[in-house]
């Protein structure tokens, strides 16, 4: 069964700690239904955010409404919003089925109502016959889903969550990022995301809000963001850019940008071998300063003689050459004109 899905603006929101500016006059529109991600390192203001949406948080100025109604001093238990925590916040002395109804107990559910619903959750994220298990026997894995079967299980119109997937090992995290994005598209509900990994970001979202010093540096979708980064902080973050100035780069492809700007190519869009046409081309050259095998490519980093760092993420079925590079060796790389990007109001020096 899909909720009702409600959408959320969010208008100048401020919040300090002492001298500290965690959410600069953040301003930000949320569609009924949509899976937004927000995105940025450690102290970039998008965990306080979350929390000012949740009501565990409260702004200094700035207002949170949703579906239409003002919520800014609107206690959490009044939100009707499901959250899921970093580290779930289960009560390892209640079995999974007591975790699970203990949000429809705290709204006054009958027992047995409750615990109708709460196995109906339990199926909803694959753990029909988990409820008599007590939490310490749950893998990592189990123990996400029975915190988001107890953030389901009152059929909440908006979900939060806060880094959900952090403590799982890299498989299992991959696995529950699909399963998470399906929970979202099965139920409809609005979901607010919170992470530092740029491949979850792009996996799970419709939209990305990166997040820097408490202020929204860009949002977009996921190709967007990663294409088309507005400026160096989310180029450099969103994954191996290399940035350089336009004046540093080679070939015809290079003498059709303008002078005197910063160019980001993704690592991912060099050859090693010349592709197309020439002016469709632009070059680097550069010594081989170290490389390294990941499996599926081949990372080669390059210094030119101005100084600028290139890496080079190369396909290991087209790179196999790599394997007998030295480093010291001259290379020459090539990208398509097309994927380089110019960052908005950035200039070389």
């Amino acid at each position: 069964m899909r909720a009702t899905s409600l959408p959320i603006s969010i208008a100048d929101l401020r919040k300090t700690y002492g001298n500290y500016l965690a959410l600069d006059d953040v301003t930000l529109d949320i569609a009924a239904g949509e899976f937004l991600t927000l995105l940025g390192p450690s102290g970039s203001g998008k965990t306080t955010l979350l929390m000012a949406l949740a009501g565990f948080v409260r702004p200094e100025t700035g207002a949170v409404t949703i579906g239409g109604q003002n919520v800014t001093r609107l206690p959490p238990n009044k939100r009707n919003i499901g959250i899921v925590f970093q580290n779930y916040a289960l009560f390892p002395h209640m079995s999974v089925s007591r975790n699970v109804e203990y949000p429809l107990r705290l709204r006054g559910v009958p027992k047995a109502q409750a615990r109708e619903r709460a196995e109906a959750a339990l199926v909803r994220v694959k753990l029909s016959g988990f409820g008599a298990r007590d939490i310490a026997a749950l893998s990592g894995g189990q123990r996400q889903r029975v915190a988001l079967a107890r953030a389901l299980v009152f059929e909440p119109r908006v979900m939060l969550m806060d880094e959900p997937l952090s403590a799982l090992d890299k498989i299992l995290r991959e696995h529950m990022q699909f399963e998470i994005r399906k929970l979202h598209d099965d139920l409809g509900v609005t979901t607010i995301y919170v992470t530092h990994d740029q491949r979850e970001a792009l996996t799970m979202s419709d939209r990305i809000a990166v997040m820097d010093a408490g202020r929204i540096e860009q949002i977009g979708a996921p190709q967007d963001i990663y294409r088309r980064p507005r400026n160096r902080f989310v180029a450099d973050f969103m994954g191996e850019a290399n940035i350089a100035p336009t004046n540093n780069l080679q070939g015809a492809g290079a003498a059709r940008m303008p002078r005197e700007r910063l160019a980001m190519i993704r690592a991912e869009y060099f050859e090693l071998e010349p592709a197309g046409l020439e002016e469709d081309r632009v070059e680097v050259t550069g010594c081989l300063t170290s490389k390294a095998f990941r499996g599926e490519n081949w990372l080669l980093n390059l210094e030119t003689p101005m100084g600028d760092q290139f890496m080079l993420s190369l396909a290991a079925n087209r790179a196999a050459g790599c394997s007998e590079l030295k480093i010291g060796s001259k290379l020459r790389a090539y990208a398509e004109f097309g994927h380089v990007h110019l960052l908005e109001g950035e200039r070389s020096s």
